[in-house]
């Protein structure tokens, strides 16, 4: 890390009637944190395990996902610090390449986090539901009626909302901590696990591996959400380093331990053909109650999640209100630091999202736009090296230019596997891009 001075100023607002800094890295790595960690680590570890062969392939597919993620964290953390602005990738994408890449990065960024939205909230719903039989004719209702919660949480201020990002996470950790507690201390009293009869270990190739990684890097996905929130920090030139490299590396080490956790009460063959590896886990220690153990680990990890993707949701909006590449009421703060308006239409979409069911399709585009937008971004890394070297770097990739070089070819190779896997997914994508681009030429022609 380049030594360099603190930011000088750290004020509560970053510009009259603008975004209050007062964040810290308590809640990066609460926002990293919370906004990986979740139902991907309960439902992964099996697929990755039917691709390969052994305890030790398992924890070396998990191991060098979480370091590409962390490398991935550190090269764009240089960005963040270059450029402490809300936003995240749509920032660089614009810095770099101009105001229509850079719209095209933020447009799809935020239709990607309404749909999530959409899809978490759904989830929530079904849990309650799994919990509670009576209310499952009431899912979609529970869906918006969260979200209209959540936007209230938001509207009562950057200070409450934050506070609640830090609670429910450090709440989510120990519930995780608990879980993996629960299977060693079972493992150190039981038997090993014996493998199913019926499920033959098979070799592992290449296509087998690269399906296995590919699995594991979409399941460390939300660690970039800290660099949505830079020009909220208190010092983003010191805070925002320790909040992405401490966050993903909490995480690579949770994912760790529940993969042990699992190993040591499942055979690696029952692992692999298991669905829900952690409601089979729990089964074994809990028994007849080990399901509805798992679904409440997994209701209570999706509200850090649910208000997260919210933040840095309004956080785009509110970035491209302010540039005029969007409506610029969205650019409204109330004096909270609430983005009011961007608020209140990144709540109404997701909702007609619910509503309507389509955020189930977009759920799908969702991950042809993160691995687009990832390769814009880590392109806009080089690209800003070379053309505006002397601007000021507060924190350096480490390892550059092989750093960047390895992540931007590994998000290159997981973009056009999403392409070769989905060319009609990436089609509608295409549709939904070309829509926000109209519409920016139209609000530019009503000026």
């Amino acid at each position: 890390m380049a030594a360099s001075p603190s930011a000088p100023a750290r004020t509560r607002a970053a510009e009259p009637g603008g975004l209050l800094r007062i964040l810290g890295v308590a809640f990066g790595l609460a926002v990293i944190v919370g906004s990986t960690l979740g139902i991907g680590i309960l439902r992964t570890p099996g697929l990755v395990a039917g691709q390969l062969t052994s305890r030790s392939s398992i924890l070396a597919v998990w191991l060098l996902g979480g370091l590409y993620t962390l490398l991935g964290s550190i090269c764009l953390t240089e960005l963040g610090t270059m450029l402490p602005q809300a936003g995240g990738y749509y920032v660089y994408a614009r810095r770099a390449f101009g105001d229509t890449v850079g719209f095209a990065v933020g447009w799809s960024d935020w239709i990607t986090y309404c749909a999530v939205l959409g899809y978490v909230t759904i989830a929530m719903g079904e849990f309650a539901a799994v919990l509670v039989p009576s209310l499952a004719p009431a899912i979609k209702p529970i869906a918006v009626a969260v979200l209209v919660c959540f936007a209230a949480l938001q509207w009562s201020g950057l200070r409450v909302s934050s506070r609640f990002q830090e609670a429910t996470t450090a709440i989510k950790f120990l519930a995780f901590l608990a879980l993996v507690a629960a299977c060693f201390a079972h493992a150190a009293s039981s038997p090993p696990p014996v493998a199913g009869r019926d499920m033959v270990p098979r070799a592992a190739g290449i296509a087998g591996l690269v399906v296995a990684l590919q699995s594991v890097v979409i399941t460390y996905g939300g660690w970039q959400s800290a660099l949505y929130f830079t020009e909220e920090d208190r010092d983003p030139r010191r805070n925002l380093p320790r909040s992405m490299i401490g966050g993903v590396s909490s995480v690579l080490v949770i994912y760790l331990l529940v993969n042990l956790a699992l190993l040591s009460v499942l055979s690696v063959p029952d692992l692999a053909r298991s669905t829900l590896p952690a409601a089979d886990a729990a089964g074994v220690i809990f028994g007849g109650r080990g399901a509805q153990v798992i679904t409440v680990l997994s209701l209570v990890s999706l509200p850090p999640l649910v208000n997260a993707i919210m933040m840095i949701g309004t956080r785009i909006l509110f970035a491209m209100g302010r540039d005029g590449l969007l409506w610029t009421r969205t650019a409204a703060v109330n004096e909270r630091g609430t983005p009011v308006m961007a608020t209140l239409v990144t709540t109404a979409v997701a909702i007609v999202l619910i509503a309507s069911g389509t955020f189930q399709k977009l759920v799908a585009v969702a991950s042809f736009f993160l691995a687009a937008n990832y390769c814009v971004s880590c392109l806009a890394l080089v690209v800003l090296r070379r053309r505006e070297p002397q601007m000021d770097r507060p924190f350096r990739a480490w390892g550059y230019p092989w750093s960047a070089g390895i992540v931007l070819a590994g998000a290159a190779v997981f973009l056009i596997g999403v392409l070769l896997g989905d060319s009609r997914t990436a089609l509608v994508a295409t549709g939904l891009l070309a829509a926000g681009l109209v519409e920016k030429r139209l609000l530019f022609a009503s000026r």
